[in-house]
């Protein structure tokens, strides 16, 4: 880490906060979306009392937004923060191409200093929470589980219905009992998927994102697109496959061994708006059967695709 010896606070979505805090990576976390941000990223850029208590006891404010006018770095050093780094990680001055080394070059690193096949360890209170959520569902604990998660932030970037329910059958026939996930924006996505499918699978419906980690602890092997999720089961050390197509694998896809990345045809759009557009999407006609082949061997670094 940047700051070993510090204590490290967190301003995030309270979902994303209290998973990071269950499992040590932070020490504690404020809401993002509570009472004690409120002014913090208005038009009036006022504190709270209950913010301001935190940031009196702050010596190092790292903050990954846009400070235009320098108005929050004012602020912040008018609080006697002796060390305030404010830059955008998708601020067109940095060089880096993955956005995770973006985020290292804002505090002045490269990636060499840091290990980014670093992985974070499910602590054992969700890991029972997931057991216990797929015990309730009568998913044996004995079965090979593969969790697919068929929806991603957009639809643009998912496989069509049909290859999905073929991936979807075709784990069956190979022995692993495919669990679906679907996220509070996957329901149209996971119908016309499921919609193919002779063997319906469960679907997994509405968990939060600590139980959503428990239940990835306990699968075998994880199958999703450019999505949170997948970048949540990578950074768990759950064998992934990612799927990707129009956006840049060498930009977003998550990092480690126990990562594999698949896509069609490079995407030949040239902007957001052409993708839309775009009806065959020859970048995600990703062959079922190169997806089944990775999933018998991830692993395994000798066959991997190059």
């Amino acid at each position: 880490m940047k700051f070993p010896q510090h204590e490290t606070v967190l301003i995030a979505t309270a979902a994303v906060g209290r998973l990071l805090s269950e499992c040590g990576v932070i020490d504690e976390w404020i809401p993002l979306e509570g009472q004690a941000c409120l002014g913090l990223f208005s038009d009036t850029l006022s504190v709270t009392e209950e913010l301001q208590s935190w940031l009196n006891r702050c010596d190092v404010a790292v903050v990954w937004t846009e400070d235009k006018d320098g108005a929050l770095g004012f602020l912040f050093q008018k609080l006697c923060i002796a060390l305030v780094q404010i830059q955008s990680p998708f601020s067109p001055v940095l060089r880096a191409r993955h956005q995770s080394n973006r985020f290292l070059e804002t505090l002045g690193e490269t990636a060499g200093g840091f290990s980014l096949e670093r992985t974070v360890q499910v602590p054992p209170h969700l890991l029972e929470q997931g057991k216990d959520y797929l015990g309730a569902l009568r998913i044996s604990r004995d079965r090979s589980l593969a969790l697919v998660h068929p929806g991603s932030g957009s639809v643009h970037k998912c496989l069509e219905p049909r290859r999905m329910a073929s991936l979807i059958e075709q784990l069956w026939r190979g022995g692993l009992c495919p669990l679906i996930l679907e996220g509070p924006a996957d329901r149209d996505v996971v119908h016309h998927a499921l919609q193919f499918v002779s063997k319906p699978p469960i679907v997994l419906r509405d968990l939060h994102l600590s139980q959503l980690a428990g239940v990835l602890a306990c699968v075998t092997l994880y199958i999703g697109h450019d999505s949170g999720v997948t970048h949540l089961s990578a950074l768990l050390g759950v064998p992934t496959i990612a799927l990707f197509g129009p956006t840049d694998s060498q930009r977003w896809a998550p990092h480690g061994r126990h990562v594999t990345i698949l896509r069609g045809e490079p995407c030949l759009c040239d902007s957001w708006e052409t993708v839309t557009k775009c009806v065959e999407k020859p970048c995600l006609q990703v062959p079922v059967e190169e997806i089944l082949i990775a999933s018998t061997c991830i692993g395994n670094e000798q066959c991997k695709p190059s």
